[in-house]
């Protein structure tokens, strides 16, 4: 897997993964099944695709870091706390003055219907990272740097999420998830994702997300396709298809989907991404780094919450295990 061995930077207090974005209060229903109408009883739990998949890899043995705004409100001090509390270094997490920290529903019906309802206006927050805010140093010594498409949504989060791409310049690993939320944008995404497209190493989306970044659907089209746009390493997740991974150098990897009972499958991504650079960092073959992701995501899908829900790696192993992975 040639061009994407994880180097270090000679800095010890260089973080191994520094993410990017958004974050938010999760109020998950704790009965499934149940319209939100009748909802009853919610639990509350960090949330937000940047922040979990930051908790997934310090449950992995990962030092992380946060580059994220909260509120300043009672629930943008839950949120720091939760982070704190997951082992996720919190020092980029901080507040924005009159504007409240997001909220966001769901519903859960099994095993494939998650709506989702984001409460974040006037405006997010996360969406207020500004360029001049970036420690931009502490990226470009991280060992990985994630970032999201809705962090290229608006201003001023997309020119700073620019400026932090471009500061890296290719070094390390640059993981662009995808993360297509239609209801965040107001403009059309596809230029911006061919800007951070041309600075990442990796991607990382679903065939939906991989439509909107290259125009391709179908699994090995859209990873070529992002592999054209000048990644490295495209990976596209094929739901109840598994896994597919191809890197440059002709390295290709298909995964079957390691068979659960679903409860919620909407943190089972956000645990891909957080096992997916641990195992990078790890320097492990493709086949297992995927084989190792995708059974964390397997692993949350099989439980109510997304945060609280990231496995460690012995689980992981344990699941592996029972299903014959590497």
């Amino acid at each position: 897997m040639g061009g994407l061995t994880v180097t270090g930077t000679g800095d010890p207090l260089a973080f191994d993964l520094i993410t990017m974005g958004r974050i938010g209060v999760d109020l998950y229903p704790l009965t499934t099944g149940v319209p939100l109408a009748e909802v009853e009883t919610f639990g509350k739990f960090l949330g937000g695709s940047p922040a979990n998949v930051a908790v997934a890899a310090a449950r992995l043995g990962r030092r992380v870091a946060l580059i994220t705004r909260t509120g300043a409100d009672p629930f943008g001090g839950y949120l720091r706390s939760e982070l704190r509390g997951f082992g996720v270094d919190d020092r980029w997490a901080t507040e924005v003055a009159g504007l409240p920290t997001p909220i966001t529903f769901c519903e859960i019906f099994p095993p494939d219907r998650f709506p989702l309802y984001f409460y974040r206006l006037p405006k997010a927050p996360d969406l207020e990272i500004a360029p001049d805010e970036v420690d931009l140093e502490a990226v470009r010594a991280a060992r990985v740097f994630w970032m999201t498409g809705t962090g290229l949504s608006e201003e001023p989060s997309r020119a700073a999420t620019l400026t932090a791409l471009e500061a890296r310049a290719r070094s390390g690993t640059t993981v662009f998830d995808l993360d297509w939320r239609p209801m965040l944008w107001r403009e059309k995404p596809g230029p911006y994702y061919e800007r951070a497209l041309g600075w990442a190493t990796v991607a990382v989306g679903n065939t939906e997300e991989c439509e909107i970044a290259t125009g391709q659907s179908r699994p090995y089209e859209a990873a070529r396709a992002l592999l054209a746009a000048g990644v490295e390493l495209a990976v596209v997740k094929r739901g109840p298809e598994g896994v597919l991974a191809v890197h440059r150098d002709g390295t290709v990897a298909e995964v079957p989907p390691v068979a659960v009972e679903v409860v919620n499958g909407l943190g089972a991504g956000d645990a891909f991404g957080g096992a997916l650079c641990h195992g990078l960092l790890a320097g492990w073959e493709l086949e297992r780094v995927v084989r190792f992701a995708n059974a964390a995501g397997a692993i949350v899908a099989s439980r109510l919450a997304c945060s609280s829900a990231m496995p460690f790696s012995g689980e992981v192993e344990e699941v592996l295990g029972r299903a014959g992975g590497v």
